[in-house]
């Protein structure tokens, strides 16, 4: 048998096994011998590239190769749909489709998937493109990702030029299956469409394929009107005849029940046959239903069924006349994406911002909104004018959830810049996250800088952002030590700098000296060492800085990831901080400045529980605790947790005076707020007078 043989007779048998597992679920061979099989044809195809069929059954292995992602213009109208929320908003779209057509009009009933639209392009039968909606006229071609979704057809069962429309989804099992494989919290999907999309959009299909993805197609647009149906059941009984998967729960709507029944029968289609009356009864039906379905929908498609009506209405420049789009729920808040702003973080992270127009949500406006990265962006393909779903997680922070509606001025998906916008640096991408490599980038150095000197690490008053700004352009820091080296008296008449100011700052430095080294610690700015990293490092063995620096220099991560809750991604990361010359430069600094460089033995007694499953947030300032991490130390030995801001899980507020934002979100979240006397009471003070000379009192 020579090569072309073999190649057709292995590609014919294992389009026959594919077809019966995946339609039928059926496996004619072991798994062991199919793979055999697929070995040897995927060896003899790359051997003979020009024998290989372009439905090849190796094609849905996916590819190691990187796919880039090129736009495409389409060839066919990919608009979004009109919305309505209430039954009586789909009753009258029925109404006036009827009533300006002067005669009686069906309509098809479609369950709308919470997925990826995609447009599948076949030039003889043959997939050739598959390419996302992208701006609704320009898209991305994902085509080697599509093809391992094993319910594509490559191949029609006619050599027919056609471009169909479907969703890419994900069913709600195979979800939550991959999601908790996923051992990093941090990587796990929100919902079955962020997976999806990110699926879609993974540089190399040999990992898409991992990714059990499925379609239901709902649309066809042949290039040859001849051949093209004569209303929209018959497009649909006709994809399902040329191999495509379309939804089976279908719903038909005519004047009479038996009139939708009949048509339903005569296109060869399964479905619910509904009278216009029954509209709400349908919905209602849905509406119960949406839970207990195996994929996710977030609405229903109505659409007039029949095509030369479809031709007469025809388009807005946003969406067709002839369909809307029923949605269980309104948004939380709609904005337009004015523009979108990139911030550089104290490590180096690249961040995109929403700007939106000024949005009521949460008792709060909203005019930014959080990207995450540009892999977020991609798969919300999202551009500038787009008008955007808002949401509030966690009740904390805004962020940009879905795109509602595209804009009509052709703007296309963002990218973010290849340069730092502050140095200018070439911004290098870490997974899915880009950064700007420079270590002095001047935003990262004051992100630095402002992070050590916060409320929650240093402490060190008035030495904010804003201040912080101030004395980096100034020249008086550039590093976190020149925080104890600098001459700040000659910063006096900048703006906003006053000799109060300084005096403050001067106390705030001199205080900061005594922070323990657990602070100092996670102040450091280590990107996998915040204050639980710390506590962790110090208990583990730990407890001074000299041994993170020594166990660092030999690489091994093993001493780290004996640790409980530190993995080998951190242990690495850790390695290559205490590594870094910059870093290291920045201890030796901080140990001639007199800060504490290693833990001091903790002589108290274990303290009563009594705040055992308590969340506590601080805010303001206090006369007995100074600097107010002593408050938090209190909590937490008492089995508290403490949190940096308010959120719906935060149950007590520790209030001092001057407190801001954090009261009047605790205030608006029902959480408990304490006052400073309240607290010294319930831990148990002995007294609280506080000296005069503003010592620090001693509990206990």
């Amino acid at each position: 048998m020579n090569a072309k043989e073999e190649i057709d007779r292995l590609t014919n048998e294992l389009k026959v096994y594919q077809d019966k597992y995946y339609k039928e679920g059926i496996s004619l061979v072991p798994d062991s011998e199919y793979d055999r099989l697929s070995d040897r044809l995927s060896m003899l195809e790359k051997e003979h590239p020009e024998l290989m069929h372009p439905d090849s059954p190796t094609l849905r292995v996916g590819s190691d190769l990187t796919n880039d992602f090129p736009e495409v213009r389409h060839t066919i109208p990919v608009l979004s749909l009109d919305k309505a929320y209430s039954d009586e908003a789909v009753l009258d779209f029925f109404s006036r489709s009827i009533e300006k057509e002067g005669g009686m009009l069906s309509f098809a009933a479609e369950e709308k998937i919470d997925g990826i639209s995609m447009v599948l392009y076949y030039e003889k039968g043959i997939l050739v493109r598959a390419v996302t909606r992208g701006n609704g006229e320009i898209g991305n071609d994902v085509t080697a990702n599509v093809m391992t979704i094993r319910s594509v057809p490559l191949k029609l069962a006619e050599p027919v030029d056609i471009a169909v429309r479907g969703e890419v989804f994900l069913h709600k099992a195979d979800f939550e299956r991959l999601n908790a494989a996923e051992n990093d919290e941090a990587k796990r999907a929100a919902n079955p469409r962020n997976l999806t999309a990110g699926a879609i959009r993974r540089q190399k299909s040999s990992e898409a394929r991992l990714v059990p993805m499925d379609i239901f197609c709902y649309e066809g647009f042949w290039s040859d009107r001849q051949e093209t149906p004569l209303d929209h059941i018959t497009i649909l009984s006709t994809l399902k005849r040329l191999g495509f998967n379309i939804n089976p729960h279908l719903a038909f709507f005519a004047e009479t029940k038996e009139e939708a029944g009949r048509k339903l029968r005569g296109a060869g289609l399964e479905g619910d046959a509904y009278a216009f009356r029954e509209i709400d009864s349908y919905i209602k039906k849905k509406t119960s239903e949406r839970s207990s379905l195996p994929y996710e929908i977030d609405g229903l498609v109505f659409k007039i069924n029949e095509l030369d009506v479809r031709d007469r209405l025809g388009y807005t420049e946003h969406h067709p006349r002839w369909a809307i789009a029923y949605k269980f729920e309104s948004p939380q808040a709609e904005a337009r994406l004015l523009g979108i702003t990139v911030q550089v973080g104290r490590t180096g992270r690249i961040t995109p911002v929403a700007e939106i127009s000024p949005t009521k949500l949460g008792g709060s406006t909203i005019r930014r909104a959080t990207l995450h990265n540009q892999e977020y962006i991609n798969e919300l393909e999202l551009a500038i004018g787009d008008t955007v779903s808002i949401s509030k997680r966690g009740d904390v922070i805004p962020a940009v959830e879905s795109v509602i509606d595209k804009n009509e001025d052709g703007n296309t998906t963002y990218k973010l810049p290849a340069t730092c916008p502050c140095c200018g640096t070439e911004i290098v991408q870490v997974g899915g996250l880009q950064y700007c490599p420079n270590y002095r980038c001047p935003d990262q150095v004051k992100g630095r800088i402002s992070y050590f000197a916060s409320s929650d690490q240093m402490d060190i008053d008035t030495l904010g952002p804003k201040t912080v700004a101030i004395f980096y352009d100034a020249g008086l820091l550039r590093n976190i030590e020149d925080i104890y080296t600098a001459d700040f008296s000659a910063a006096s008449g900048l703006p906003g700098i006053g000799d109060k100011t300084i005096s403050i700052l001067q106390n705030g430095i001199k205080e900061s000296l005594g922070r323990p080294f657990s602070t100092v610690l996670s102040s450091l700015g280590v990107a996998e060492i915040g204050k639980k990293g710390a506590e962790m490092l110090i208990s583990g063995g730990f407890d001074t800085i000299d041994k993170l620096i020594d166990a660092s220099g030999k690489g091994d991560t093993a001493p780290f990831v004996s640790i409980a809750g530190i993995g080998e991604t951190t242990a690495e990361n850790i390695i290559k901080a205490f590594r870094s010359p910059e870093l290291l430069c920045t201890i030796e600094a901080l140990r001639a400045a007199g800060l504490h460089l290693a833990a001091e033995k903790d002589v108290d007694e274990v303290a009563e529980q009594i705040f055992a499953g308590e969340v506590w947030c601080i805010t303001g300032s206090f006369k007995a605790f100074n600097p107010r991490s002593k408050a938090l130390k209190e909590i937490e030995k008492r089995g508290g947790r403490t949190v940096s801001s308010v959120t719906s899980r935060t149950t007590h507020l520790l209030a001092g005076e001057g407190g801001g934002s954090k009261r009047a979100d605790a205030e608006r979240l029902g959480v408990k707020i304490v006052g400073e006397d309240e607290f010294l009471s319930m831990i148990g003070s002995k007294g609280h007078d506080v000296p005069d000379d503003g010592g620090q009192l001693l509990l206990f």
